[in-house]
């Protein structure tokens, strides 16, 4: 062997190693495999948004978890196997798990195991910047963590000794991580109270002037058309929960004042305690006078999207508010050919084609509103006029209603006649 040989021997790959993933997720008696496959889809890109990079997909048809592993005996051996032959990092379900589940999970595959809600706290965690973001976050991850604790977080038992302690095995680590992590919770939900009464103090301060606030699923464009109003920079990326803390802005349009909000965006299955710690960024929609629901019209499942939008909103008691709603993306997807266009493709053609029928969208969605929707690309900068004048046309309605004479429809010109 050469010197240089034995030179390359002795050098270590000093890059960062990526994590790996396999995904788990049961098809229910209701669910077709599509589904399965489009949620299945969301949870990878949720992996990838931690870090990680998905090398398989593992499903089972059951009626129900499992009660003890969620999975059945056989499918647990299979992914015990690929995750033993490939040296896999974790392994993340798609649904919550149960302490138990989780417990006897490590213990059979001996790798971390993350379910979805620890999997999308772990990325608000790493996504939030405001003191009052990483705070919510935190104690939403602790309060989730505390009866799950497992040997992933400890390993060893705490051994006392010495004269002035009693023998035997003493406290178990595991005891002594829960005492912390409940003191740990405490001390957050008073930080977070301080922060909340300050941010009450803030709102008291916007009395007087429209609210208005982004909502819609993750990974809409919400940030975009966030920057594309305020001329500002706010984070926007390919990326789900690219934003996490809740961002206000001052707009003035038309000699209209009125406050902006962009707000954390919603998901399928959005764990319920971490919406509950998110209590003060989602009074930004709750105390709002409009909300302008943004809605990626080029994603296949974008329909169910608005429902899971709709009915977050529903839950957090905003589901009252007028709503104007912008279908994002319209440079991604085909929209309806001309009669002329038509007459010359066959039936097929037309079916497989799947075309978009704006109008038709548009009378449907302007029933169940009461307002007209809007359809733009704010990446591309598309029809960003008529989302504008339709902002401003329902800004000036919440405007009229606070200052019922600041605004007139009608101006009266005085003549000479008239004096």
């Amino acid at each position: 062997m050469s010197k240089y040989s034995r030179k390359l021997q002795k050098l270590h790959e000093t890059a960062p190693k990526e994590n790996t993933a396999v995904l788990v997720s049961i098809i229910r008696q209701y669910q077709t495999e599509q589904e399965t496959e489009e949620h299945l889809d969301e949870l990878a890109f949720l992996t990838e948004t931690l870090g990680a990079k998905t090398v398989y997909r593992f499903t089972q048809r059951m009626e129900k978890p499992d009660i003890k592993t969620f999975v059945g005996s056989g499918k647990l051996e299979e992914i015990i196997s690929y995750v033993t032959h490939f040296e896999v990092d974790m392994v993340i379900f798609d649904d919550d798990l149960s302490p138990s589940q989780m417990r006897n999970l490590e213990n059979e595959l001996k790798v971390k195991i993350y379910d979805r809600s620890l999997l999308i706290l772990d990325i608000f965690l790493n996504r939030a910047q405001t003191a009052q973001g990483k705070t919510q976050v935190e104690l939403a991850r602790f309060q989730y963590l505390l009866p799950r604790l497992t040997r992933m977080w400890t390993h060893l038992e705490r051994q006392r000794g010495g004269t002035t302690t009693r023998g035997g095995s003493g406290e178990k680590e595991i005891e002594t991580d829960k005492r912390d992590i409940r003191n740990r919770i405490s001390l957050l939900k008073e930080k977070l109270r301080e922060i909340e009464k300050q941010g009450e103090t803030q709102r008291k301060g916007r009395k007087g002037i429209v609210r208005v606030a982004v909502v819609g699923y993750t990974n809409v464009g919400k940030s975009t058309l966030m920057n594309l109003i305020t001329k500002t920079d706010i984070l926007a990326e390919n990326k789900l929960f690219a934003t996490v803390d809740s961002t206000v802005r001052k707009v003035v349009l038309e000699n209209v004042p009125f406050l902006l909000s962009d707000t954390v965006g919603f998901i399928r299955k959005l764990p319920t305690h971490l919406i509950e710690s998110f209590k003060s960024t989602l009074d930004e929609i709750r105390e709002a006078d409009l909300l302008v629901h943004v809605v990626d019209i080029s994603h296949p499942h974008f329909e169910d999207h608005i429902a899971v939008v709709t009915q977050t909103l529903n839950e957090i008691k905003a589901g009252d508010k007028p709503v104007l709603l912008v279908f994002n993306k319209i440079d991604l997807v085909e929209t309806m050919p001309s009669e002329e266009e038509s007459m010359q493709m066959t039936e097929l053609e037309l079916e497989e084609a799947n075309y978009l029928d704006f109008d038709s969208l548009s009378d449907a969605y302007e029933k169940k509103t009461g307002i007209k929707p809007v359809f733009m690309a704010a990446a591309s900068g598309l029809n960003v006029e008529g989302f504008r004048q339709a902002l401003i046309s329902e800004v000036k309605k919440q405007h009229r209603k606070i200052y019922p004479h600041y605004l007139e429809d009608e101006v009266v010109t005085w003549t000479e006649e008239e004096k």
